[in-house]
């Protein structure tokens, strides 16, 4: 458990923990605040993902994700519920460049594996190949 660094992105700044702490493999969730954020949702007929940029302070309602490798780099997948000041929710897929406000994560590291990512032919999609 832990924070995540004012001002930083959400994914750049889990990545660099987990390259800091070589963890390959892990489960996360997160709560807190974002200045901005970017986020969409798959579409399955063009078979690529649509974001929004919300240029607001949005409260991270829940945020969960996982931590593989791709390529052999690290992959991050996460999704994230925004809500705003008028209790409005949002959110998709997340993306970069989503800053952080204030965010506490609770990250599980996994063993195992490797647990790699390959994309599926048929969607277009990222899977894991155990």
């Amino acid at each position: 458990m832990g924070r995540l660094p004012h001002g930083k992105d959400i994914i750049t700044s889990i990545e660099e923990f987990c390259k800091e702490n070589l963890i390959r493999m892990a489960s996360f969730s997160l709560i807190g605040a974002v200045s901005s954020a970017t986020f969409g949702a798959y579409d399955q007929k063009q078979q690529v993902y649509v974001t929004v940029r919300e240029e607001a302070p949005l409260e991270i309602v829940a945020c969960m994700g996982n931590i593989s490798s791709k390529e052999g780099d690290l992959f991050i997948h996460a999704h994230i519920v925004l809500g705003d000041e008028q209790g409005k929710l949002t959110g998709g897929h997340l993306f970069s460049d989503t800053i952080i406000f204030a965010g506490e994560i609770d990250l599980q590291e996994l063993t195992g594996g490797p647990l790699e990512r390959v994309n599926d032919t048929t969607t277009g999609l990222a899977l894991w190949k155990l």
